[in-house]
């Protein structure tokens, strides 16, 4: 049987930034992708010498729309352009129809900002109440949302994958409850999107968000909203634009904006001149998931994550979580509690073992006071290997004797 980790090993050369040394931070942003990048370099040198063909990008545009609505398993016509996460949701949460008494479940614990504040914003405004579940232990207890929703629960709003500590959600099982009990569901993917298989169909997910700079392997400044059609259908969006309307002709024809009708499903929430230069570089992006197969990219990065946490635990540090189970995604974090600070280790040995590993020339990022480390399809076992050799060399210095006595 051929080695899985031999059919991305041509890829990884591909990869500039992998060969490096370990680039294990695509949770914060990715590499970006060798075929987005020729699309960005071309568009710079036609726009250099006044050669944009705009219709053109317009139809790069929809074949971008077309292909993140493959990689999610649903219509182009329930894909809208944003410009990220937090104006995804935000689109959503401010064009629903709020009624008095409505709430939202969340866990502030856990979420990033991006699918906290919408939500305080529709609060403020329209008096919307917000249910905050607690964590234990870096997870969301499934059990504990269903507890929280009530006969006035309007949405649920979760993480596929927190940002920290990395642990997955069981979408699919809390999707057929809400849909049982006619509650929304609307998902941040910002950390699953690219890396883990996803059907929002099979999830029963009525909202989804994602940016690109981060498993879509692009840049920031470039986001898509998976909208149910039928949720999409009912909903006025709160900025509507010449995109956002069922108007055929050329882009700045007018028509008869007091009766001309929305354009179907999220499309409406699609505003002005698009993001042509993301929508060029995330194609490319999406396109070689889709070549790999995303369950095959999926099963790839999460045995190397699996790999990694089993043998930092080997090393004798503490990853987060303990041993990888079903809870576990291509996210390891390594520190023995979870904090609050975004970006920073109060834990004065992760601290230091961070700087030693910086110093090595390993990319990864702090999260709630645990050191995180996070795989993509690029990455390998050298990379594995180099971060635990690193690991093991810190942690030899640090028990010497000489070190405990001075």
């Amino acid at each position: 049987m051929t080695d899985p980790h031999a059919r991305f090993a041509a890829l990884r050369k591909q990869f500039t930034g992998a060969e490096r040394g370990p680039y294990l931070d695509v949770a914060a942003r990715g590499l970006l992708s060798p075929g987005g990048r020729a699309a960005m370099q071309q568009h710079l040198s036609d726009a250099a010498e006044g050669l944009i063909d705009k219709q053109a990008l317009f139809k790069q545009v929809e074949e971008s729309r077309g292909l993140f609505a493959s990689l999610v398993g649903c219509a182009p016509d329930e894909v809208a352009f944003t410009r990220n996460v937090t104006d995804g949701i935000a689109a959503l949460a401010a064009s629903l129809d709020w009624r008095s008494g409505d709430n939202v479940v969340l866990c502030e614990e856990l979420e990033h900002p991006a699918n906290i504040y919408p939500w305080y914003g529709v609060s403020r405004k329209f008096g919307v109440t917000i249910k905050n579940v607690a964590q234990s232990q870096g997870v969301i207890a499934l059990d504990r949302i269903l507890a929280a929703i009530d006969a006035s629960t309007r949405v649920v709003a979760i993480s596929t994958i927190s940002f920290a500590p990395g642990f997955r959600f069981p979408i699919a099982e809390l999707g057929a409850e809400c849909r049982r009990r006619g509650v929304l569901l609307a998902v941040d993917a910002a950390q699953s999107i690219g890396v883990v298989a996803t059907d929002v169909k099979a999830w029963q997910v009525d909202a989804l968000a994602a940016s690109t700079q981060k498993g879509l392997m692009s840049l920031y400044g470039l986001g898509f909203l998976y909208l149910r059609r039928e949720l999409a259908d009912s909903m006025k969006p709160v900025y509507l634009s010449r995109f956002g309307i069922d108007n055929k002709g050329h882009e700045a024809s007018l028509g008869d904006p007091e009766v001309v009708p929305y354009a179907p499903g999220a499309r409406r929430f699609d505003v002005g001149n698009y993001n042509f230069a993301g929508s060029l570089t995330v194609g490319p992006a999406m396109q070689l998931v889709l070549d790999l197969g995303p369950r095959a990219v999926q099963d790839y990065v999460f045995g190397l994550a699996a790999e990694f946490g089993e043998r930092m635990l080997e090393a004798g540090l503490p990853v987060y979580g303990g041993r990888p189970g079903p809870q576990s995604s291509h996210i390891v974090t390594v520190g023995a509690s979870l904090g609050y600070d975004h970006d920073a280790a109060r834990d004065h040995d992760m601290g230091q073992l961070y700087e030693a590993l910086v110093a090595g020339g390993v990319r990864l990022s702090i999260r709630r006071d645990l050191l995180r480390f996070s795989f993509h399809l690029y990455n390998n076992r050298d990379d594995i290997d180099e971060v635990v050799r690193l690991s093991q060399q810190w942690l030899r210095r640090e028990s010497a004797p000489s070190r405990k006595t001075a």
